[in-house]
């Protein structure tokens, strides 16, 4: 099964998006700084569409 965890992390980097704390569990809490938006990050997505979901929330176009 494919993680598109790491990937999905290089793509928010990529696009000025940053690591702002850890949550409950494996969970991290990303922002995106340009809409001052938080978001959910797992660190085992095993689907294209959560990490596309992901990527939505941060204000992105889909990449998987």
């Amino acid at each position: 099964m494919v993680d598109f965890t790491p990937k999905l992390k290089e793509i928010l980097q990529k696009n000025g998006c940053l690591f702002y704390r850890q949550g409950k569990g494996d969970h991290e809490i990303w922002t995106n700084p340009d809409t001052n938006i938080k978001f959910v990050v797992d660190n085992k997505i095993k689907s294209r569409h959560t990490a596309n979901g992901v990527l939505k929330q941060a204000g992105l176009s889909k990449q998987f």
